[in-house]
């Protein structure tokens, strides 16, 4: 999902009790109803710096497809921490877009409301073939033997990014590429006033992407293979503390970062505060806040002592991305099937995905060498290789806001000067599958 620019808000269980109820409406009843043949709503996720900045970047791109269809996009980005719940309230209520952006990771959440068109292959027809699309986006579309909830838009993954100069500065030559490396060197960066690792600490799904990579590099899921929630297994625990740890204990993230859910730990890299940061697709972030090309190096996230970046164990990114969805209950199914291959055509994906710092999920667009950059080259590796997709179950976004919170509480614990112990973790990580199951 993302970006995390990134924080999705928390949603309660009851309002997604009565989205899974609701199976999206009939074809008269929401939707595009209110609007015309020729006219469609799209909510657009934020992905740029701010609002404004896109509805510059789409409003051309969106007038273009007018030019060539005849049909008006009504364009509305919707900030991530309204994003989630503005969503659950029109499959509710059945008023909603007609073409809407969704985080890949509530792909299945969103799939069990029954209010999202399914992606057939009638409906991949329509827009080239499902088989133009990196197999790992679509992979984070949808709920495994169903057809998908969405079509894969920008894909991401997480990279580790880090100030050329305060490494310059402090006599360390390279990233690091293993947690130990990350904690020996974070102590080298962490004085002055000055900090390791920036982190988004009140972020629920930036909690949540971090806590089921180190989960993954424990050799833990958070549901097992019948989809029941073991939020409180071992390796969970394990992974969850760790994570914590480099603040209550490592002292290499600051205290005040447990505070962090809209993207500051951006502009702390970006002034100099601190020398590293775990994010998806940050360039663009880092140039809007008066950052150049060549302050900032990208690695791999690090994995586990003695291993390299792989499937596994040596998991070091979820999946990340967003998808592109159709409301159901549209009166313009033909208007936003047209709307969605030009979305996705070679063409667009170039233009969007090099405005965004993100990888096209559609093939032919990669061959571009603007997305041949270090960086991206990070980022398309790690995609390829090492990344895995979060758990595609219709509780997925009701996971992100239980035990998203429950890191952000430990976040606050370790700020505080609370102690962060196995126990404590262990206690916080029950309750929150305790709730799932309420």
């Amino acid at each position: 999902m993302r970006r995390t620019r990134a924080a999705a808000a928390a949603v309660t269980a009851s309002l997604l009790a009565a989205a899974t109820a609701c199976g999206g409406g009939t074809a008269n009843t929401g939707g595009g109803s209110d609007t015309a043949p020729k006219e469609l709503t799209y909510w657009a996720s934020n992905q740029g710096p701010d609002l404004a900045a896109d509805q510059a970047t789409l409003t051309p791109e969106l007038k273009k497809f007018e030019e060539r269809t005849g049909i008006k996009v009504k364009l509305e980005v919707v900030p991530w921490s309204d994003l989630l719940n503005r969503i659950l309230a029109a499959t509710a209520s059945g008023q909603g877009p007609d073409v809407l952006n969704i985080g890949n990771t509530w792909s299945s959440s969103l799939q069990a409301t029954g209010a999202l068109l399914p992606w057939n292959a009638e409906n991949f027809g329509a827009i080239g073939g499902k088989d133009r699309f990196v197999e790992s986006a679509i992979g984070s579309s949808g709920a495994t033997g169903q057809d998908p909830a969405a079509v894969p838009l920008y894909s991401m993954a997480y990279a580790l990014y880090y100030n050329k100069k305060m490494f310059q500065e402090a006599g360390i030559a390279k990233p690091p590429a293993t947690w130990d490396e990350m904690v020996t060197i974070g102590r080298q960066l962490s004085k002055d006033g000055k900090w390791a690792l920036g982190a988004e600490g009140a972020n629920l799904s930036n909690n949540i992407h971090q806590a089921f990579v180190l989960a993954k590099q424990h050799g833990a899921d958070f549901f097992d293979a019948a989809g029941k929630p073991t939020f409180d297994s071992p390796g969970a625990v394990d992974a969850v503390k760790q994570y914590v740890d480099l603040m209550a204990k490592d002292k290499i993230i600051a205290p005040g970062n447990a505070e962090y859910a809209q993207n500051q730990s951006l502009q702390d890299f970006a002034n100099g505060k601190t020398a590293m940061v775990l994010w998806q697709s940050a360039a663009s972030s880092f140039k809007s806040h008066g950052m150049k090309e060549g302050d900032w190096g990208v690695a791999p996230v690090p994995v586990p002592a003695g291993g390299a970046p792989g499937p596994g164990g040596n998991t070091n990114s979820m999946v990340a991305g967003i998808n592109l969805a159709v409301f159901k209950n549209t009166d313009n199914i033909d208007g936003s099937l047209k709307f969605v291959k030009f979305m996705t055509s070679d063409e667009e994906q170039k233009i969007l995905n090099k405005t965004y710092g993100s990888i096209p999920p559609v093939k032919a667009a990669q061959s571009d060498p603007a997305f041949a950059t270090d960086d991206l080259t990070v980022l398309r590796t790690t995609l390829g290789t090492s990344a895995a997709p979060l758990p595609q179950v219709p509780q997925e976004s009701q996971f992100e806001t239980a035990v998203g919170t429950a890191v952000k509480e430990l976040f606050a614990d370790a700020a505080a000067g609370r102690p962060v112990t196995t126990e404590s973790v262990k206690a916080k990580l029950t309750k929150a599958q305790q709730q799932m199951a309420s």
